[in-house]
This record gives structure tokens, sequence and C-alpha cells, in this order.
């Protein structure tokens, strides 16, 4: 066991001394993990989820193939961990969209509890014949998609995601990932994953929040770190614009959760920092992933 790792009575033993829970409006939901991580395990997580202050977290398992790209475990070892600790631990249901299978392996696991499905992160097309189905499964279950959008490796043509959040509009999606939040800026280039310097308003990412009330956006990894801290002033009126759209997540692979390494930790500080009021931060923190995810 990792020397940071807690055990089950401790960590329920921190979350009742600091009095959070689920509902409490000062918790903090962290909307992005995986278990394993590039060779983090699950003890370690948990430890890591405890030193960020996290009250609840969604684990978002693989497919049958690639791992994410992240070593990522698959829907069985998500639910394990959910299972042994409920209070704090809820997942998504995952597969490749586009294989024979896809249809009953994601309606198992929700039917077997998963409030979601995602992460998203396979090589379609964005609003293809298979994200069509992956989306027709989330409104028979009423639960949201969440996509990594990456540039030509990822969900394909993010230019076009306008037509699924028209053609679906009881389905809710969250966006994730490089190409999501390099398109806050109007004047983005498509191929540049993490565009650096001043803003420009205007990007697709920013009218898609604006403009369809079925999406929001899960401001975890480097990604939606970058999108905050490469232009403050810009990122304090693109909080106060979205603030009822926006998900805190952490997608942080280190074992720490504090410090440099750990992107989680630097968005949490980044967003109370930045946040308009603290309103919005409880919302940003908790109030959307929540309400969104029917979260008590």
């Amino acid at each position: 066991m990792d020397t940071l790792a807690l055990s089950r009575r401790s960590f329920f033993g921190l979350t009742a001394a600091l009095g959070l829970t689920a509902a409490d409006p000062d918790s903090i939901i962290d909307l992005h993990q995986h278990t394993p991580y590039t060779g983090r395990e699950d003890d370690a997580l948990v430890s890591h989820q405890r030193q960020m202050g996290i009250t609840r977290t969604v684990l978002l398992p693989a497919g049958s193939k690639y791992e994410l790209a992240a070593g990522a475990g698959g829907n069985d070892r998500v639910v394990a961990l959910a299972r042994r600790h409920p209070q704090h631990f809820v997942f998504f249901a995952n597969e490749l969209p586009n294989i024979p299978k896809t249809k009953s392996v994601i309606e198992k696991y929700l039917k077997a509890g998963a409030i979601g499905i995602g992460e998203q992160k396979f090589p379609v097309d964005c609003d293809s014949r298979h994200m069509q189905l992956i989306a027709d499964i989330a409104k028979d279950y009423r639960v949201p998609v969440l996509m990594h959008f990456q540039h030509e490796t990822y969900n394909f043509g993010f230019e076009r995601f306008h037509k699924m959040l028209a053609k679906y509009p009881t389905v809710n999606f969250i966006g994730h990932a490089q190409t999501w939040w390099g398109n806050i800026d109007k004047n983005h280039q498509q191929p540049v994953l993490y565009p650096k310097g001043p803003v420009t308003p205007g990007g697709i990412t920013d009218r898609l929040l604006s403009d369809y009330p079925n999406i929001y956006g899960d401001l975890s990894a480097g990604s939606g770190l970058n999108a905050l801290t490469r232009d403050e002033a810009h990122a304090r009126e693109f909080l106060n614009r979205h603030q009822n759209k926006l998900l805190y997540g952490s997608d942080c692979n280190d074992h720490e959760g504090a410090g440099q390494k750990c992107s989680g930790a630097q968005q949490l500080a980044a967003l109370r920092r930045l946040a308009p009021n603290p309103a919005a931060l409880r919302k940003l923190l908790h109030g959307n992933t929540a309400k969104l995810l029917k979260l008590s």
C-alpha cells in the first residue's frame, strides 16, 4: 500500500470531522478521475482526493481498448472502487462507440448504477452515427455524456458539434480537453493544443456554452487550467459569464494532491482566485455538478 494511502475509517472520519457531505454547499465534487491512472492505484487515488479536500469523485472508466491513453481501468474497476467507498465515489459507464457491443456494455453498467457515459475519448467524428448511438443511449437513460475533444485525434470535427447539440436537445453533453478549451478563443488555430496569450471572446466553445442549454464545460486537466491562466482577465469574465455551465474536475495522475505536479490542486487555487464571488465558486466546485448528475 502507498505510504500516503488512507484507510476507510480515517477517510470517513476526516470527512465527518470537517462536516463535509455531498449536500454541503462548501464541499467539492471532482467530475473527472481515473483508476488506475498511469500506474497510480486505488489507495493512492483515495489519498490524493483526501489531500485536495474532495468530497465526492466521479470515476471515468476506459472502454475495452485504448485505456484512454492513460492506463485507465475499465468499467469493472471503477465499479469496484465505488462499491468500497460509496459515500465518496460514483462512476460513469463507457465503451468504444463503434463496436457491436457498445450498447449492451454501456446499458449493463448504467443499470448497475452508472450516472453518466464517458469519458468518450475515441477516434471517431463527433457527429458520426457512432456518437449518435451514444447520444441515443444517454437520451433513453437520461444521463450526460462527457467528451474529450482533441484535434485530429479524438472526436473529430469539433466545429460541427453544434449539430449534435441541436439534434439531441434533451441530452446533456460535457466538453473536455485541448480542443474544447482552446476554442474559448475566437482566433484559435485548431492544431494548437495548449495556446498561450490573450483570449478574444467568442470562440466556438464560448458560443456553444452561451447558445445551447445542454452543453457544459469540464474544467479539468492541463487544458482547463491553461484556459484560465493564459489570460486571467478573460478568465474572470468567462467564469462569470458561464458560472452555471462549468464544472470542477481534476484529471491529474500525481500521487500528492498538491504542488506544481497536481493540475487539480492548481485548478482549485485558480478558481478560488478568479471566481467572481463566493456563490459562483460554490456552483463551480459543487452546485453545478450536483445538479447535473442529480447528486444529493
